[in-house]
């Protein structure tokens, strides 16, 4: 597979200054060399990196707007789910590569849309490719491991099951094999949303983003290929903080896929799949009209948040309207995983000025 040479070179060109500017940072704010941002002191050279890899794919970054239909059925139904796992060489950023570990090649896996008293009949196969063992945990699965003892899937291999999903809300899911930490942060989670029976209000748009942590033997930015380091991840300091699974996937210097217009609506699934931190997820330049917390559909939600914490292997459903243009910041309001990791995805508004609401001139 081939580089995306256009992203690349945008990417390289706008630097940490560009990604402060997209995050709404101060210019000129000091280097990662004189920032302490981890209880571990920051290395003072580089380790040496094997050169980047060939990619195995051109993104690994889930397209946020791959989410299924609202349902409009009344009655329970099955829905047939396969998930392949895979393991991917991908870029993180231009230059750094990295093996990620997916579901249908993807960060994070694909939305799973089902109702309240649906079955879910799922086929999980382990690509022939794959070097280890796989599986998958629901956590809107009742059942031993939310399915995971049941689906352990080697090399080659595939197996079959069903469960009945039993009450409302967005879940996470991801694999939990032996170290279940490892998979995660490599990228093997997801979200499946349970509809209460009545559906969910309507809105113009729904959006799909996942949060997690990189745990690498090189710096942030370094490039070259990067291995998993599992020292890092004991100490809980990540090299990066990705959306999507790429740094600053989902942003107009990249893919920028996440467009609205004044007076429209929207709704994000956030989930965060760690495996250690979790996320104060704001919009910069807007607020959460709704959130219910935790994914929890059968809540009323809290209204006009500023932030809401998000904690790992947990989700969020938040409601934005957007009365005036402009590009809307999705991040970490733990900043400095915004500014120097990565974390990051930006909503684009256009449509016509309201100056009886926002006026630069006045």
């Amino acid at each position: 597979m081939t580089y995306n040479t256009t992203r690349r070179h945008v990417l390289q060109a706008a630097g940490i200054g560009g990604a402060m500017a997209l995050a709404g940072c101060t210019v000129g704010a000091p280097t990662t060399d004189s920032v302490e941002t981890s209880p571990v002191p920051l290395r003072t050279e580089e380790p040496a990196l094997d050169d980047a890899k060939a990619v195995d794919v051109d993104r690994i970054a889930a397209d946020p707007r791959d989410v299924p239909a609202p349902i409009t059925r009344s009655q329970p139904a099955t829905v047939e789910v396969e998930l392949e796992t895979r393991e991917l060489v991908a870029e993180v950023e231009p230059g750094v590569t990295f093996t990620y570990m997916t579901f249908n090649g993807q960060v994070p896996g694909p939305f799973v849309r089902t109702r309240v008293g649906d079955t879910v009949d799922l086929t999980i196969r382990n690509h022939e490719s794959s070097s280890m063992v796989h599986n998958v945990d629901f956590h809107a699965c009742r059942g031993p491991g939310g399915g995971a003892e049941d689906t352990n899937v080697a090399p080659g291999e595939e197996k079959r099951l069903q469960f009945k999903v039993t009450y409302p809300g967005a879940f996470i899911y991801h694999c939990a094999v032996a170290n279940v930490d490892y998979h995660i942060s490599a990228g093997m989670f997801g979200i499946i949303l349970v509809e209460p029976e009545e559906g969910l209000p309507a809105v113009d748009h729904e959006f799909y983003l996942g949060q997690h942590e990189l745990y690498t033997s090189g710096t942030t930015g370094q490039e070259g290929h990067h291995e998993f380091d599992f020292g890092r991840m004991a100490l809980e300091d990540p090299t990066y903080v990705l959306m999507n699974g790429e740094k600053y996937a989902i942003t107009p210097d990249n893919y920028a896929e996440m467009s609205v217009a004044t007076d429209e609506t929207a709704r994000v699934f956030f989930g965060v799949g760690g495996p250690n931190l979790f996320s104060s997820f704001h919009p910069i330049g807007s607020v959460w009209d709704e959130v219910w917390r935790q994914g929890a559909l059968a809540s009323e939600p809290d209204r006009f948040v500023q932030t809401t914490p998000v904690l790992p292997g947990s989700t969020c459903v938040a409601t934005m309207s957007f009365p005036v243009p402009g590009d809307i910041k999705l991040v970490d309001h733990a900043l400095s995983r915004v500014a120097r990791k990565g974390a990051l995805a930006v909503v684009s508004v256009d449509g016509p000025e309201d100056t009886s609401i926002y006026n630069p001139s006045s």
